[in-house]
């Protein structure tokens, strides 16, 4: 979910990704805007069923419609629809960004996603646990201890090969600098993959950044409509 600049195989520089893991791991220089957690009512979405259809946003009706949905409650992300496709629906935080982001706390950050099965069950239990702790009050120091540890120990299930999810939603809001940015999808691979994959290469469609919080490579496909159908604006420079 950030902090580094990736460019297109073109050559065209790319805003600041401040969401779905792509940080360079370089610590801030800026002071943050968001030095600490906002209150909680600040990050919380009133309508629930308002959370479900913007959760659901995320990717192509085909798709959400038989997901299921988390929302965050007072006490943590719950399920309140069931799907049958085994797609997982949500709308991240800020906290879902590395945790030496700058906007780690910015509770203006709304980021529709729709995971697959394999996602659902090996990545996105690293954000639910991430919220866990949030809620609890703890720090990103001990946010990012903690994650660390439960990768390590297994606690969090290895990565399934396969895992994806789709960002194509209208409504996203991923930072103060990119906002609603271009609908993409993301592949997440173990380690630093970007090499194998051929991706951040000229004439390549595939940008990369490397997630070391979270161990992965997120491979970045932009999409050329949004989930409700309608073109996206172009890339291009």
């Amino acid at each position: 979910m950030k902090n580094a600049s990736l460019r297109l195989a073109a050559g065209a520089l790319l805003p600041l990704l401040l969401f779905c893991s792509l940080l360079d791991g370089r610590a801030q220089v800026v002071k943050s805007p968001y030095p600490t957690m906002a209150p909680l009512d600040s990050y919380l979405i009133a309508d629930e069923q308002g959370e479900v259809a913007l959760a659901r946003s995320a990717a192509p009706a085909s798709i959400s419609n038989a997901a299921d949905v988390m929302v965050l409650r007072r006490d943590g992300f719950a399920t309140a629809a069931k799907g049958t496709n085994g797609f997982v629906c949500i709308v991240e935080r800020s906290w879902a960004k590395q945790t030496n982001d700058a906007e780690f706390w910015n509770p203006k950050v709304s980021a529709p996603t729709c995971f697959n099965p394999a996602a659902a069950t090996t990545f996105l239990p690293i954000f639910l646990l991430k919220t866990k702790l949030v809620l609890a009050g703890a720090s990103p120091e001990k946010i990012l201890a903690a994650t660390t540890a439960a990768l390590g120990s297994k606690q969090v299930p290895p990565l399934a090969q396969g895992a994806m999810c789709y960002m194509m939603s209208k409504q996203q809001y991923l930072g103060d600098d990119v906002m609603n940015w271009h609908p993409h999808l993301m592949f997440f691979v173990s380690g630093d993959s970007a090499g194998s994959w051929g991706a951040n290469m000229q004439g390549s469609p595939l940008i990369a950044g490397d997630d070391p919080e979270e161990r992965v490579t997120v491979m970045m496909m932009l999409a050329g409509k949004w989930s409700d159908g309608t073109p996206a604006a172009s890339m291009q420079h």
